[in-house]
Order: C-alpha cells, then structure tokens, then sequence
C-alpha cells in the first residue's frame, strides 16, 4: 500500500519511543478515525502480572521489567514482547477481516522485533510511517530513558563491561541499539517523516484554517508522492 486516496485510511506509526507517534495518533483519533495504541493493549494484556507488584501504567510496565542488569529482566522482555505480538496480531486479523476498516496503529518502539510474518502483514495492510529522530534528538532520547524509563527491548544489545556502571552500560549501548532500530524501521516504512519536520505543524495548521490530524495526513500524502 502506498497511496492513501480512494483506500480505507490504515496507517502505522513506527519510530522509537519519544518521537510522538501517541501525540500523533491521538491527533489523527481527533478527526474521527479508529485509534489502538499498542502500549495500552500490552499493558492490558500484563496486567494481572502487573497487579502482583503493585505496578500501573506505560512506567508500571517498565519498573515492572527491571533495569536490564537484574536477573528477571530477559524473562520478562520474552514475556513482554509475547503480548506485543498477540496485540499486533489481534489489530491485524481485524483488518483482514473487514477490508473497509479504518485504523491508526501507534507501535510500539520494539515492533521491529515481532518477527517477519506479522511484519509483511503489517505494510501489506497498513501504510507504515516511520517518525525519524535527528542524532542530537537520540541524545535527548538516550537522557530521557534514563530519567524516565519507558519499556524497551534490548534483545542482546546491553552489553556491560567488567566493572562498569548499569547506567553507564545504558548510555554507551543506547546508540547501537537506536542504530539498529533505525535501519530495521527505514525498511519496514513505505515513508519517512524527520521529527523536526512535524515541530510545528500544529501552530501552522491552525493559523491556516486546519486540524493538526489533517495537517499530519497531507504530510503523509506528500512523503508518499516522492516515496
């Protein structure tokens, strides 16, 4: 799928966390489209496992799979990325289902690791728009991670030196792990939008007359006319 017109709007946002895929989402539900965030049917899926530790909420979830240091950590991450892939699945088999079925998906930043069959479902059903974050933004990515932990799989990519720090073990691997990402999003994506590009599109949008969502979906019809 690579053109939004005379089609059912099926759009999927992907991108790491922190790039705004949910402030976009949230925009594009505002105009009366179907919405699912993907966070919010994992938590829901984790929930009672969640109840147990007395955690709630997208932070619950993180605190709830631990640093990536302690000993519990690749269990849950297994865990965690199970429900994903039963989320994805679910929103997907939806679609099939109904080809007149709207939705805007907003991933999570680990849908790239949810394995190839529901990913070649993904962009054969959905328009894949991948939310691109400059270098310096990775850096306030990295800084926010370690202020304020969101779930993320590592998948091999923590790799702590003898004697080193958790945190500094963080900040050293955190740009690998963005690069790999980042070239496992550019390929999944049939557009590409920079981060900085969507900054302020809503102030623009209103002093024209238009909705922030609308805004996003002439951005999007753009990027795919040079795609």
């Amino acid at each position: 799928m690579t053109s939004l017109s005379n089609k059912p709007l099926r759009l999927a946002l992907v991108g790491m966390s922190g790039v705004g895929k949910s402030y976009w989402t949230t925009r594009l539900a505002a105009e009366n489209i179907p919405a699912i965030s993907c966070d919010s049917q994992i938590e829901s899926r984790l929930a009672h496992k969640l109840q147990e530790g007395g955690f709630q909420g997208i932070n619950g979830v993180a605190a709830w799979m631990g640093w990536p240091d302690r000993p519990e950590y690749a269990e849950r991450e297994s865990q965690y990325l199970s429900e994903e892939i039963a989320s994805l699945d679910e929103a997907l088999t939806s679609l099939e289902k109904d080809p007149r079925c709207e939705l805007v998906l907003d991933t999570t930043g680990s849908v790239i690791y949810t394995g190839n069959n529901l990913l070649f479902r993904l962009r054969k059903l959905m328009t894949v728009v991948y939310l691109a974050a400059s270098n310096e933004e990775h850096k306030l990515l990295i800084q926010r991670y370690l202020k304020d932990p969101k779930p993320v799989l590592w998948r091999g990519a923590f790799q702590p030196r003898h004697g080193e720090a958790p945190r500094d073990t963080v900040a050293r691997c955190y740009p690998a792990l963005l690069a790999a990402r980042r070239q496992g999003y550019q390929t999944l994506a049939h557009c590409t939008i920079a981060v900085v590009e969507l900054r302020e599109l809503p102030e623009k949008a209103e002093a024209n007359g238009k909705t922030a969502g609308a805004a996003f979906l002439e951005k999007v019809r753009q990027q795919l006319k040079r795609a």
